[in-house]
């Protein structure tokens, strides 16, 4: 899994929310590594440069939780929503996405398989 790729910058602080047991640690540790800063929890209390938040069918309000993952990102900062693929149990399908996206006050940027079970929606936030 290359999360360069996937958008993440070396030197970077990537804040992860949604975190459960099903979550894919290969992908959590590729991100890590490539920023080279290990992933910190909701409670970091500090700006962050982006959130990969880990999102099922059945966890809520999505564009909440989208509104919620902003709360610590820097202005210009991303957000990666991770979503069980088609097929997967809790898999939100891409209208939901682009539904709550822009109610959050974000942007679809790219969707694109993240690992055997999730696919990942990058999320921009505009430079608010």
């Amino acid at each position: 899994m290359d999360a360069g790729k996937m958008g993440f910058a070396p030197d970077t602080v990537i804040q992860e929310l949604g975190w459960d047991e099903d979550v894919d640690d290969d992908l959590r540790g590729a991100i890590a590594k490539h920023t080279g800063n290990e992933l910190v929890d909701g409670d970091v209390g500090e700006v962050v440069d982006g959130v990969i938040l880990w999102w099922r069918d059945g966890d809520g309000d999505l564009a909440e939780g989208l509104m919620d993952a902003l709360q610590d990102v820097a202005e210009g900062g991303f957000v990666w929503l991770l979503t069980p693929k088609v097929g997967r149990e809790g898999h939100v399908s891409g209208a939901d996405v682009g539904e709550a996206a822009p109610i959050a006050g974000l942007s679809v940027t790219t969707t694109s398989p993240a690992g055997e079970d999730w696919a990942v929606t990058k999320l921009s936030t505009h430079r608010r």
